[in-house]
């Protein structure tokens, strides 16, 4: 569902990426590990369209999106790629509900299938009764499945999540782990995770070791 082949990236004279190849298929949740440096970073943005490799080739559900122009690439991106960074990323003006109505509306969808979507997303992840409060009105693991409800609202490919429980306490670390599990099952939803957390990467499907540029090993769990 998600090919690199030879993805290479640098930064003037610092290579950050050195050929990668990485073969996720659908429904599948792989996490992606390493030092700080290692490159972990570089590649999820890569393959979520917000960077260019300098060599290499990136194809998601069989579109080449190297061969995309910026205007296709940006709905490509909207419609098929789902996004959780480590903080959450809402839009502090808008409720609960408008922030993950915003990637309906920016594609094109009515308003009010926009807004039952998303009403149902939040339904969905135990948010019934926060869809009216802003962000400053909710606990940081609300804010955090406010902003997967959002990743979630198009039916992405993919969903590519960045040190996604990294601001999170035990507790809450804990439910949204499990939460990304329940999505597999019950949407076959497939995701790609960038993470420290050795709990996580423990608990996936595939756990993809970088280090210095490279993938050193490729484990399934």
């Amino acid at each position: 569902m998600i090919i690199t082949e030879g993805i290479t990236k640098s930064f003037g004279s610092l290579k950050v990426l050195k050929g990668i190849d990485l073969h996720v298929d659908k429904g599948e949740i792989i996490s992606i590990v390493g030092a700080s440096g290692a490159g972990k970073t570089t590649l999820l943005q890569i393959i979520g369209t917000l960077d260019k490799a300098n060599s290499g080739t990136v194809s998601i559900n069989g579109q080449k999106i190297n061969a995309l122009r910026d205007t296709q690439l940006s709905d490509f991106r909207n419609r098929n790629i789902g996004f959780v960074f480590q903080f959450h990323q809402l839009l502090p003006e808008f409720t609960a509900l408008e922030n993950v109505m915003l990637p309906a509306l920016i594609g094109k969808a009515k308003e009010s299938q926009s807004k039952q979507k998303a009403k149902d997303l939040l339904d969905m992840l135990g948010l019934s009764d926060r869809m009216s409060h802003k962000p400053n009105e909710l606990s940081g693991g609300e804010k955090q499945r406010v902003a997967v409800a959002r990743a979630l609202v198009n039916n992405p490919a993919v969903i590519l999540a960045d040190e996604p429980s990294g601001s999170l306490d035990t507790e809450n670390k804990e439910e949204l782990h499990q939460l990304f599990f329940k999505l597999r099952d019950t949407l076959g939803q497939t995701f790609v995770i960038v993470t420290h957390d050795e709990h996580l990467a423990s608990i996936t499907d595939r756990t993809v070791h970088m280090r210095d540029g490279l993938i050193i090993n490729d484990l399934t769990e």
